[in-house]
């Protein structure tokens, strides 16, 4: 069987393209590798419903605008009645994946394939045969401390029958997650339980819609969720427990679940001025109409809070989630004097930039975490900014 190609963020970049919006280009990066790297290179991961009739042609379309992981569903995408329809339609597709990469080789996003109960994992690994290849792993929904080592146990054994690593993502979306009463035991079981299976967890999800609908609650388009404290409260224990450095996984951003505009209540949150001076303030616009800025607004609270990579649900989502995610110039530059301060004596030096102090020890983990993004979303160009990277994008690939 032909190896599956590696994936590069921002491929889809010419040559020319790359040189000027880039100092230090994304790395290319294999789906079996170290799942340190593998987890800060997710970026958006697209969820579609496993009964989507086109996912073969589907699939290496959204690689060449950007996709490297993907989500196939067949937990609450899709109707319960439709499960037995999903899992076969699911396998056909993989089948067909698969031996077109043997044919003819393309390009692929990580896939994932989100189960509703431990039973159909077994099911999905039978019926997809040699298509069986191309999963990257499984998403382990209403994750709890006992169905979450019934499922762990499955994955671990269906991997090595079959000869592959397969990962998982489990997804905290219960109750106990969300409860004060019951929050704190329930983690901390989790923790241990994760870390008996180390080898296998790429990263923590947040299932924030599961979450919210415990209190019969939606956010809308205009609101964060830093800005629900219920929420709020929760992921910030979720990432204290499960996302240390000393030992922890990544936790993801949780899902982004708009894709159209409708009237505003609130004020756009995107400011004019980097799309002014750029002279692109039509993308600005175009961004707004889709209501790209509060899922851009989301992003950067995602990482200021010690999340990694985002969920979402339409194609819209993937460039604007990656074009936040390449390292700013200055970001670089300043992870980079760190690491090299601390082989020396560490201590305290002024930024280059004359405008931030840079603390060896304090800021270490911060510059590990900086120096490892780089590596897989590249190092802006001086003067470079996201909206150069959307508008790129933009021009290629459209809205």
């Amino acid at each position: 069987m032909t190896e599956l190609p590696s994936l590069r963020h921002f491929s889809w970049l010419s040559a020319e393209q790359e040189a000027r919006l880039f100092y230090e280009p994304p790395q290319p990066f294999r789906r079996s590798g170290d799942l340190v790297q593998l987890a800060a290179a997710l970026g958006a991961t697209l969820y579609m419903p496993a009964t989507r009739p086109t996912i073969a042609r589907d699939l290496p379309l959204m690689a060449r605008r950007g996709v490297v992981s993907s989500v196939l569903c067949l937990e609450d995408a899709i109707p319960d009645a439709a499960t037995s329809a999903a899992e076969a339609n699911l396998a056909l597709h993989l089948r067909s994946l698969s031996a077109a990469q043997d044919e003819q080789p393309c390009d692929l996003p990580m896939i994932f394939i989100r189960v509703r109960e431990d039973s159909q994992i077994a099911r999905v690994v039978d019926l997809a045969a040699e298509g069986t290849r191309l999963i990257s792993g499984f998403v382990l929904p209403k994750f709890d401390p006992d169905v979450g080592r019934v499922y762990l146990d499955e994955v671990q054994r269906l991997a090595a029958e079959a000869g592959v690593r397969f990962v998982s993502m489990p997804v905290l979306e219960t109750a106990d997650v969300l409860h004060l009463e019951t929050r704190q035991s329930c983690l901390l079981r989790i923790r241990d339980l994760l870390d008996e299976y180390r080898e296998q967890v790429l990263a923590v999800r947040l299932g924030a819609t599961d979450l919210l609908a415990i209190y019969g609650l939606r956010r809308g388009r205009d609101v964060t969720v830093y800005e629900i404290p219920l929420l709020a409260h929760a992921l910030s224990d979720v990432v204290n427990v499960l996302g240390r450095m000393d030992g922890g996984r990544p936790v993801t951003g949780p899902v982004w679940e708009y894709f159209a505009s409708t009237d505003r209540l609130f004020k756009p949150q995107l400011r004019q001025t980097p799309f002014d001076v750029r002279q692109t303030s039509q993308l600005r616009e175009s961004l707004l109409t889709e209501d790209i800025d509060g899922l851009m607004r989301e992003v950067v609270l995602d990482r200021a809070n010690g999340l990694t990579g985002k969920s979402v649900i339409h194609p819209s989502h993937v460039l604007p989630v990656h074009a936040l995610s390449v390292v700013a110039f200055e970001e670089y530059k300043d992870a980079v004097d760190i690491l090299d301060g601390l082989q020396h004596s560490g201590g305290v030096n002024a930024s280059a930039f004359g405008n931030k102090m840079n603390e060896g020890k304090p800021h270490a983990a911060w510059a590990q975490r900086t120096a490892m993004r780089a590596e897989v979303f590249g190092v802006a160009a001086p003067e470079v900014t996201f909206v150069e990277f959307l508008q790129a994008g933009y021009d290629l690939l459209g809205s």
